[in-house]
């Protein structure tokens, strides 16, 4: 089982602390069960990432993206993954500027190979400063990308967590988060249904 989470923040903060832990969690599981798992960690923090500029180099030449910046790590790493999780904090009720980069540039992986994350399955961690921040608007925009792309999303499923794992941090980084009891109970909800369906494959 190999899971790649993805924090999409440009701090290391709540974001940084809630999807590390995800990965910790996951670990820890497939130790308990005897499954075999790696884990890789990236974040967005101090990374160089442009824009998609829409050039249409990747279509043309099929050999990546003109940029070359931090997004290669980002490319290997999802074409590696048996699971993706994802985290963003919230920016204007939405993901953020750099998580919605990493999508974006996407384009040119899926210019190389269009099966990159397809059937693969994927999760998300949204978390905002306010209550009602747009963490679920966040998380249906992570679902969105893993839609488009193949990849099959997970949520925490009715009654408790629909979309997935939302964090509400009173705006107080890596503390809040920590604190947020409601927020560690959806993400636990939405990680076993998540591994649940990775130790199926």
């Amino acid at each position: 089982m190999k899971i790649l989470g993805i924090s999409g923040s440009p701090r290391l903060e709540g974001t940084d602390f809630a999807v590390q832990h995800a990965l910790n969690y996951l670990s820890d599981k497939c130790k308990t069960d005897g499954i075999e798992c790696e884990t890789k960690y990236i974040t967005v923090a101090r990374k160089e990432l442009n824009f998609c500029i829409h050039c249409d180099h990747c279509i043309r030449k099929k050999q990546g993206c003109v940029h070359k910046d931090s997004m290669q790590e980002v490319y290997g790493a999802l074409q590696w993954a048996d699971g993706i999780i994802m985290g963003t904090p919230c920016y204007n009720g939405n993901v953020s500027g750099q998580l919605k980069t990493v999508m974006d540039r996407c384009r040119a992986l899926f210019a190389m190979d269009l099966h990159a994350i397809r059937d693969k399955y994927g999760m998300g961690i949204s978390v905002g400063g306010d209550r009602n921040g747009g963490q679920e608007v966040a998380l249906k925009t992570i679902h969105d990308f893993y839609i488009l792309n193949g990849a099959l999303p997970v949520s925490g499923g009715s009654f408790g967590s629909n979309l997935g794992a939302t964090f509400w941090s009173r705006d107080l980084g890596r503390e809040g988060v920590e604190n947020d009891t409601e927020g560690a109970r959806v993400l636990k909800r939405t990680l076993n249904k998540f591994y649940n369906e990775l130790s199926k494959k």
